[in-house]
C-alpha cells in the first residue's frame, strides 16, 4: 500500500507486525480522536489494554509483534493507532521500516513500508478504523518530530502526569528456607504464545515483558493562557540601541487563542469576537461521504466555497474572512463527527530549509528573504497554489490580490520562486499528500542583527497554542 491508501481487512484478530528495531505503540481512539484515559495507551510498560482487545507480544529479531483482536474492540473505540518510535537517532535512520497485518491463519491482509521517514522520531505508521460494519487499515505515516510525547499530547494523553508503573512484587515463597543464605525463588517458565485459530506467520514464543514505567522524551506542553479579550495584534519589541535593523517583523493580522468546535454532521458554526481580516479555518472530517464549507454573508447567503471534497476523512486548512462586525458564520456539510478550529494567520506553518510534511489543503508562510520553493505532491487530483504578497501592504483586515504559481492534476514536483517575505502561500487544493520545502534561501534585503529575527519567534508561539488547542 502506499501512503494514504486504505482496504478492508476481516472482522478477526489480527497479529500486527511492524519491522525493523524500533519500540511498538497502540493507542485506541474514540471517534474525537483521543484516549478515554491512560489505559487506552497499550506500550511496553502496560503491554495489555483492560477490554483485552489489544496487547503487545513481545519483539522477535527485531519485529515487534501486536495482536488486536478487532471483533472484541469497545464500541466506543473507532480507531486503533500502530504507533513506531525510537530513542536511538531518528525514524530515518531504521532501515525496512513497515507495518505488517496477518491473518490468523497466517495470511498477510495489508502491509505498508515506509519510504519518506525523516527527522522523526515517532511515527503514526497505520490506523485500524471501523467503517460501514466492519474495519479498514490505512497507510497513515505521520511522524512526529516532537517524539512519542508530541503524538501522546496530540491524541489526549496527559504524560506529564502520568504515574509510573509500579515495579513488580517479588516472589515471597509459601515458608522460608532454613538455609542461612538468602531465598533465591526460582524463575518463572516463560508462557508460550497460543494463536486463535493457526499458528503464526512465524514461529515465535514472545517473552513475557517485564513492567517498566513509561518515559517520555518530553514533557507535555503547558496549556497557553490567552490574554483578555478583545485579542491585541502582536507589537515586535524595538531594537537595541544602535543595533542594526533585523529583517521585517511579522505583525499582519492578530494573534488571538484558537476557537474550536466539535460537532456531527450538517451544521452552521458562529464564532464572534474575531478580530476582522484573514484567519485559517482547520477543518478535519471523520467519514467517507462530502464535505463542503462555505462562508455565509450578511444575508445568510453562501459565499466562495472553501471546501469541496470527497475525499474520506477530509483533513484540510483554508483561508476565511472575518467581516469588520467580527462574526464569522460557516455553512458546513459533513457526513460523520468533525471538529473545526479558528486559527490566527500567524498560527501557518513557517516555510524553512527543513523539509515539511502534510497532506490536503494548507496555509503557509513564507518570512525570509528570496527563495526557491520545492513541492512534491503525491495525490491523483488537482494541486492549485496562491501567493499572497505582504511586503507593502498595510491593510490588515484584507488579503492583497493573490497569483495563482501551481494548477495541474496529479503526481508532480515543481521548484516555484518566491520573493521576499513576508508572504503567504496557500496550498488551495491538494488532495493528497505532499512536501514542501525551501531552497537557495538568501537573507532578507534588510540586514540582520545577528538574532532571530523579530516576529519569528511569535508565529512559533502561535503555532503551539493552535497544538495545544487540539490539533
Amino acid at each position: 500500500m502506499i501512503k494514504g491508501a486504505n482496504a478492508f481487512v476481516p472482522t478477526v484478530p489480527l497479529r500486527i507486525a511492524v519491522r525493523d528495531g524500533v519500540d511498538v505503540t497502540a493507542l485506541l481512539l474514540t471517534e474525537r480522536g483521543r484516549v478515554r484515559g491512560d489505559g487506552d495507551v497499550v506500550f511496553h510498560g502496560a503491554p495489555l489494554h483492560p477490554s483485552g482487545a489489544v496487547r503487545l507480544l513481545g519483539d522477535e529479531n527485531g519485529t515487534g509483534w501486536l495482536e488486536a483482536a478487532l471483533p472484541v474492540v469497545e464500541e466506543g473505540i473507532v480507531r486503533v493507532l500502530v504507533v513506531a518510535s525510537t530513542e536511538r537517532g531518528s525514524l530515518r535512520d531504521v532501515d525496512g521500516l513497515s507495518v505488517e497485518a496477518f491473518a490468523p491463519d497466517g495470511t498477510p491482509v495489508a502491509r505498508y513500508d515506509v519510504s519518506d521517514a525523516g527527522g522523526e522520531t515517532a511515527m503514526v505508521l497505520a490506523e485500524l478504523y471501523r467503517r460501514a460494519g466492519g474495519w479498514k487499515f490505512r497507510a497513515v505515516g505521520q511522524g512526529y518530530v516532537n517524539g512519542l510525547a508530541g503524538l501522546a499530547t496530540d491524541h489526549g494523553v496527559d504524560v506529564a502526569e502520568a504515574p509510573p508503573v509500579p515495579a513488580p512484587v517479588p516472589f515471597l515463597p509459601p515458608a522460608p528456607t532454613p538455609a542461612p543464605t538468602a531465598f533465591h525463588p526460582p524463575t518463572p517458565a516463560p508462557v508460550a504464545y497460543q494463536p486463535p485459530v493457526a499458528p503464526p506467520p512465524v514461529a515465535y514464543q514472545p517473552p513475557v515483558p517485564a513492567p517498566t514505567p513509561f518515559h517520555p522524551p518530553a514533557p507535555a506542553p503547558v496549556a497557553y493562557q490567552p490574554p483578555a479579550p478583545p485579542p491585541v495584534p502582536f507589537q515586535p519589541p524595538a531594537p537595541a540601541p544602535g543595533a542594526a535593523p533585523g529583517p521585517a517583523p511579522w505583525t499582519y493580522g492578530a494573534v488571538f487563542a484558537p476557537y474550536t468546535q466539535t460537532g456531527r454532521d450538517n451544521d452552521v458554526i458562529t464564532v464572534d469576537g474575531l478580530p476582522p481580516g484573514p484567519v485559517i479555518v482547520d477543518l478535519a472530517v471523520r467519514g467517507d461521504g462530502y464535505t463542503g464549507l462555505w462562508p455565509l454573508t450578511r444575508f445568510n447567503k453562501e459565499g466562495d466555497t472553501l471546501v469541496n471534497s470527497t475525499e474520506d476523512d477530509y483533513r484540510g486548512r483554508v483561508l476565511a474572512h472575518v467581516p469588520k462586525s467580527g462574526r464569522l458564520r460557516l455553512q458546513l456539510k459533513a457526513d460523520g463527527p468533525w471538529e473545526l478550529r479558528v486559527l490566527p494567520l500567524a498560527a501557518a506553518a513557517l516555510l524553512t530549509e527543513r523539509q515539511l510534511e502534510s497532506r490536503g489543503p494548507d496555509v503557509l508562510l513564507h518570512t525570509g528573504g528570496t527563495a526557491d520553493l520545492v513541492l512534491h505532491y503525491r495525490g491523483d487530483d488537482n494541486l492549485i497554489v496562491n501567493l499572497y504578497e505582504l511586503a507593502h501592504h498595510d491593510d490588515p483586515t484584507a488579503l492583497p490580490s493573490d497569483e495563482n504559481v501551481v494548477n495541474e492534476i496529479g503526481k508532480r514536483r515543481d521548484t516555484v520562486p518566491l520573493p521576499e517575505g513576508p508572504l503567504v502561500v496557500q496550498l488551495e487544493m491538494a488532495d493528497g499528500p505532499w512536501r514542501a520545502q525551501l531552497k537557495h534561501l538568501e537573507p532578507h534585503s534588510t540586514p540582520s542583527d545577528g538574532v532571530t529575527p523579530a516576529g519569528v519567534t511569535d508565529i512559533r508561539e502561535a503555532q503551539s497554542w493552535g497544538r495545544r488547542g487540539g490539533h
